[in-house]
C-alpha cells in the first residue's frame, strides 16, 4: 500500500493529484481557487469521476461564475443582501460578483492559490494551499491568510481542512464553506438521499433567510430524491453523523459527507440539468453578515479552523 502526489503545471496553475497506488483512487485538485476537480476511483464498470468538475484550469477560470462548481467560500458564503452590510459603523459594499441584486459566494472563487506543502506515506498523501488576502477595494477592507489542506487515504476518504487567520490589526466578519457538485450517476433524479436535519432555514422570494426556522424532515431519513429540487439551506442536528448520504443503486456508490462542528449549517441545490447536485458545508447561513446565523467575529492573530470530509463507498 502506498500514496503519491504528482504536481503538473496547466498554463497558469498547477494540478495537483493525490493517489492512493493501491486501488486507484484520485483527488485531483487546482491551485485556481483551491478547488476540489475530481475525486476519482475504480469501480467493477470502470473508473467513476463523482465530482462534476471543469475540463482544465483555463476552462475553469473561464467559467467559474457560470456556477461555481466546487467554489471555495470565503469570506462569505452564499448570498449578501445587495452586496452591503454595516461592520464597526462603516456601511461596506462587494465589489464583485453579483447575480441579480446580491453578491454572491465570496471573494476568493478565482483567487490563485500557492502550494506550500505536500507530503506523502503508506497511509495518505496531502497537499497545503495558501492564499493571502489583502484586496482592500473588493468591499472587504480586511486581511486574512487562508489554508486549504487536502488529504486523501484509505478507505477513499478525503478530508478538507480549512484553516483562516486574521493577519489584521482589527476584528473581522467572517463564514466560511465549500460549493461542490456531485455527481454519481446520470441524474440526480435515481439518487436516494438522507440529510442531517429536521429544520430549514425559511427564505424569501430573494433566496435570503428571514430569521425563522421551520420543520423540513422530508429526507431525515434515507429516501428516493426524485423529482425533487431544492435551493434551501438546512440547520445540522449535530456533527456525529454524516450530514449528507447520496446513494445511487444503479451505479453502485455511495457517498458519505461528513463536516465537523465548524459547519453547521447545509446548503443543497438543484441545477436545472440535474446532471448534479450541489451539497454545500457552510460555517454560517446566507447572509450572515447582515442577519448573524452563524457569523464569526475572528480576533487580530487567532486561527480559525473548519474541516469536511468525502467518503466513497462501492455498494
Amino acid at each position: 500500500m502506498s500514496f503519491s502526489v504528482n504536481i503538473d503545471k496547466k498554463g497558469l496553475f498547477e494540478v495537483i493529484t493525490l493517489k492512493d497506488e493501491s486501488v486507484g483512487t484520485t483527488a485531483e485538485i487546482y491551485s485556481f481557487g483551491a478547488l476540489l476537480n475530481a475525486f476519482t476511483i475504480t469501480t467493477k464498470n470502470g473508473r467513476k469521476n463523482i465530482i462534476d468538475g471543469f475540463a482544465s484550469p483555463a476552462d475553469a477560470k473561464q467559467n467559474i461564475t457560470k456556477a461555481f462548481k466546487s467554489a471555495k467560500l470565503s469570506p462569505f458564503v452564499c448570498r449578501l443582501e445587495n452586496g452591503e452590510y454595516v461592520y464597526d459603523d462603516d456601511k461596506l459594499k462587494i465589489q464583485k460578483f453579483y447575480l441579480g441584486n446580491e453578491a454572491i459566494h465570496g471573494l476568493l472563487y478565482d483567487a490563485s492559490f500557492a502550494i506550500t506543502d505536500t507530503g506523502k506515506n503508506n497511509k495518505r498523501s496531502f497537499v497545503r494551499l495558501d492564499f493571502e488576502y489583502s484586496n482592500m477595494n473588493e468591499g472587504y477592507p480586511f486581511h486574512y491568510l487562508i489554508e486549504v489542506k487536502y488529504e486523501l487515504s484509505t478507505n477513499n476518504f478525503l478530508s478538507i481542512q480549512t484553516v483562516v487567520t486574521n493577519t489584521g490589526d482589527t476584528d473581522m466578519p467572517l463564514s466560511d464553506g465549500w460549493h461542490p457538485y456531485f455527481r454519481l450517476g446520470e441524474t440526480v433524479n435515481d439518487l436516494d438521499v438522507m440529510f442531517n436535519t429536521n429544520t430549514m432555514l425559511e427564505f424569501d422570494n430573494r433566496l435570503l433567510p428571514t430569521g425563522n426556522f421551520i420543520e423540513y424532515k422530508k429526507f431525515e431519513q434515507m429516501k428516493s430524491f426524485g423529482q425533487t429540487s431544492l435551493d434551501n439551506c438546512f440547520l445540522l442536528k449535530d456533527s456525529t453523523s454524516p450530514s449528507c448520504i447520496l446513494k445511487d443503486e444503479k451505479t453502485g456508490l455511495e457517498l458519505a459527507i461528513q463536516p465537523d462542528a465548524s459547519y453547521r449549517y447545509l446548503q443543497v441545490y438543484t441545477p436545472p440539468h440535474r446532471k448534479s447536485i450541489a451539497i454545500e458545508n457552510l460555517s454560517g447561513a446566507p447572509d450572515a453578515f447582515n442577519n448573524g446565523i452563524g457569523i464569526i467575529i475572528a480576533k487580530p492573530g487567532e486561527q480559525y479552523c473548519f474541516s469536511t470530509s468525502y467518503q466513497i463507498t462501492t455498494l
